[in-house]
């Protein structure tokens, strides 16, 4: 009983003498409050800004390359257990492509069989005259061609098989001529949904929906690649390709390195950024908390020469001003968690165009580290109360 009514004294102390000095506990609130926000919002967008900028970084091609080691293609299954040892969470873009030789106009051309929707993902940076569906034409066979949007082409080619069968030995060249290979060729009508505009070796590619190739081949699914964009680092990217590598003999994974190795540079530059930044917030955030619980001492020396002309010992006289700098450490600390929080939103959405995750677990550690910062900015002057000489101040010398 008797200790708790010493610590609700103790409380009623702190809390009376933060009120009789408004303006100086305002100050250094404010003052705690503002380290705290930009900490906590530093903390908040360092974060959360790996999977931000993998996004980002993703907008400029693949950053992992999938081939066969063998001359047979890429099947379904394999597809799907490539996609479980990424991780289906990781994926922001999945196209395989299918290539085959084509004739137009006895030109010859490349198709390429792919999902047009996960190239997007892949390769938002392409410039796109028309839609992402069905069939798209590089700018190269659209001016060799003279084809325009909504225009009709007709394309030749060899089914599955066909190739084998027309270049048989068996027959002399004179008798090749005279057979049938109709079954062994197709020839079909496209229409042109979208022009593609790269700057790359993709305007001299013709791409179509897998479906639509293998159906015109009549074969089963087969990628001859893939082309995977994932939210990973070089030294994730590297782990899972020999991951993938021991788990699949068969396939030949293959990293885009200046791609991961440039995320990695503009992550550890932001880190060593976000650190000096922390350091000089935390630095300021001390003087400040020093200066106003230097002011805070110098304005009280006559009460807490009173205090110990009555009897209180050093000892409680610091205990109870280190007690009011937790009070504003505490205060502080837990206002700048919500204000760090609304300022990483708005960076994030000002410079990603996306939200970010609250972090919870940095209400502890912030309230912790602030709290931390004010007894330790308060120590110096709280350890002034020793100097204080009660006949001398109360003489008013």
């Amino acid at each position: 009983m008797a200790n708790n009514n010493k610590r609700k004294m103790y409380l009623r102390l702190i809390t009376r003498s933060l009120i009789r000095r408004a303006s100086r506990l305002i100050t250094a609130v404010l003052a705690i409050a503002i380290g705290a926000t930009i900490l906590s919002g530093l903390v908040t967008i360092y974060y959360d800004i790996p999977e931000q900028l993998g996004r980002e970084f993703r907008s400029y091609g693949a950053n992992l390359i999938i081939m066969p080691s063998g001359e047979n293609g890429i099947n379904e299954n394999d597809i799907n257990r490539v996609k479980n040892l990424i991780g289906r969470e990781k994926i922001v873009g999945f196209a395989p492509y299918r290539y085959q030789t084509i004739k137009i106009n006895e030109q010859p051309f490349l198709l390429a069989g792919t999902d047009l929707e996960q190239v997007k993902n892949n390769s938002p940076f392409w410039y796109i005259e028309g839609d992402w569906q069905n069939v798209m034409i590089g700018r190269e066979v659209a001016e060799v061609l003279n084809l325009n949007l909504g225009d009709d082409f007709k394309i030749q080619g060899v089914k599955f098989g066909g190739q084998a069968e027309a270049s048989n030995q068996n027959y002399s060249a004179e008798e090749n001529k005279t057979r049938d290979f109709g079954s062994q060729y197709f020839s079909e009508k496209l229409n042109v949904k979208g022009i593609i505009t790269t700057g790359g070796a993709e305007e001299g590619f013709i791409f179509a929906d897998m479906k639509i190739l293998n159906d015109l081949i009549e074969d089963n699914f087969k990628a001859d690649v893939i082309e995977c964009s994932i939210i990973a680092n070089a030294s994730e990217l590297e782990n899972l390709t020999q991951q993938i590598s021991k788990a699949m003999p068969n396939l030949e994974p293959r990293a885009v390195r200046r791609l991961t190795q440039s995320q990695d540079i503009v992550l550890g530059k932001l880190e060593a950024l976000v650190l000096l930044v922390t350091v000089i917030v935390l630095i300021i955030t001390m003087i400040s908390v020093y200066t106003t619980m230097t002011a805070m001492v110098a304005e009280r020396k006559k009460e807490i020469a009173l205090k110990k002309a009555l009897g209180a010992e050093n000892r409680l006289v610091m205990s109870e001003l280190l007690g009011e700098g937790i009070l504003l450490g505490f205060v502080g600390g837990a206002l700048g968690v919500f204000l760090g929080y609304e300022f990483a939103l708005r960076v994030s959405l000002n410079v990603f165009g996306r939200g970010i995750n609250f972090q919870w677990a940095l209400i502890p550690v912030t309230i912790i580290v602030f709290i931390a910062i004010t007894v330790i900015a308060s120590i110096m002057p709280v350890r002034k109360v020793m100097e204080i000489h009660p006949a001398i101040i109360l003489k008013g010398e």
